[in-house]
């Protein structure tokens, strides 16, 4: 029965999600065990190192890649379906995200019962993409693809506005497009991480890309199509980015030698996603995608464990590091209220001397994903078994 149950599913699909949420622990562990982590800016130029970069750089495919195949799985959810279940589905899931973020993933990420920090991350915007996505489903695809282009491209025409304080106007500007950290309070901060532009164009295009998979379509021209996306996408990043006029908020210069000018080049910003930055993320992903089509073996196999439950394992994931750094500190004698932030961790100097050496990084992210591939391996075989369990969609 689970080899059938398995067939269903798009593996190409299962694998590049996967693929990007074992990258993505990677960068979690960064923020926990790296040294200094917590203060500084891995991607400033100024103070980063070759491989502190490249180690950030790569985790930014994890976002909209995953952002984007959100788009198509609800394209593939909704194929035996009518626009009005899915609808239904979409913005249910998506208050229920949204839930998580606030009450769940703020808990997990700072070990404060007084959630003095609640940062609205990517489990947030998901969310609200999910609730808009399940109004936009009703447009014709040539209108929703188009829609999403010009969001995508024409949105950094909007960074030169800027809001301040906590007014209303100010706050749906910050959830709309602005990054910001709101203090509502002495000991309370709001951090609008993820702003839903251009993210819900990212996702309704992933929604429209995802006919590409649907029954029947030709697996010859779907391969076709994603090798000229890919290329097309990687071509514009060059170009426009070569020009250095529009694109980022931040143009490239040239720097101190030839690696750190092609450190420039690609360093593009992620809060708010840049034109730059989805180029340069979600074109290698059509790539891939091509290249995973078919392509089966012992990697894809591991991989796709954790594409089937992102869900499950981004949750554990975040609980698992957290608390893996907590116990290191315990087991080295070490003062492990450091991982427990509040807002007086920000007011000393212990967390600027805290953490190990990169070595350190890699070693526990190996272990952690090992960790988690057979409690993830569990929960993927009792959702096969178990999917009529309508709840299950939710988790």
């Amino acid at each position: 029965m689970t080899r059938i149950l398995k067939s269903r599913r798009i593996e190409s699909i299962d694998v590049l999600r996967g693929l990007v949420m074992v990258i993505m622990a990677l960068d979690h562990v960064r923020d926990y065990f790296h040294l200094g982590a917590v203060l500084y800016d891995a991607t400033n130029l100024e103070t980063t190192t070759p491989l502190l970069f490249f180690t950030r750089f790569v985790t930014h495919f994890c976002a909209p890649v995953f952002i984007f195949l959100t788009g198509t799985s609800a394209s593939l959810y909704g194929q035996n379906k009518s626009k009005s279940d899915l609808s239904r589905f979409l913005w249910t899931r998506g208050l229920w995200l949204i839930f998580v973020e606030i009450v769940i993933m703020n808990f997990l990420w700072w070990f404060n019962p007084r959630y003095e920090f609640i940062n609205l991350q990517v489990i947030w915007v998901i969310g609200l993409c999910m609730i808009c996505l399940s109004a936009l489903i009703y447009l014709p695809k040539k209108v929703l693809i188009i829609a999403s282009l010009i969001v995508i491209f024409g949105h950094n025409t909007l960074d030169g506005i800027s809001a301040e304080g906590n007014s209303l106007g100010s706050i749906l500007w910050y959830i709309f497009h602005q990054l910001h950290f709101m203090q509502v309070s002495e000991t309370r901060l709001i951090g609008f991480y993820y702003p839903i532009v251009p993210w819900f164009a990212v996702m309704a295009l992933g929604y429209s890309f995802g006919f590409l998979f649907h029954k029947g379509f030709d697996p010859v021209r779907r391969k076709k199509f994603l090798l000229q996306f890919g290329f097309v996408s990687i071509g514009l990043f060059l170009l426009i980015r070569g020009i250095n006029v529009y694109g980022d908020p931040a143009p490239w210069s040239l720097q101190r030698n030839a690696m750190f000018t092609f450190m420039s080049f690609i360093n593009v910003s992620k809060y708010p996603p840049s034109l730059l930055y989805l180029l340069i993320t979600i074109g290698p992903t059509f790539i891939v995608l091509y290249l995973l089509e078919g392509f089966k073996n012992r990697t894809t196999d591991f991989l796709m464990v954790f594409g089937r439950v992102p869900f499950f394992y981004y949750i554990l994931h975040i609980l698992v590091i957290h608390s893996a750094a907590l116990l290191t500190l315990v087991a080295l004698g070490k003062d492990w209220r450091l991982m427990i932030f509040t807002s007086e961790s920000f007011m000393t100097d212990k967390l600027a001397t805290y953490g190990y050496s990169m070595g350190v990084v890699y070693l526990v992210w190996i272990l952690v994903v090992a960790f988690l591939y057979p409690l993830s391996k569990k929960y993927m075989t009792y959702k096969l078994v178990n999917k009529d369990k309508w709840w299950l969609s939710y988790l």
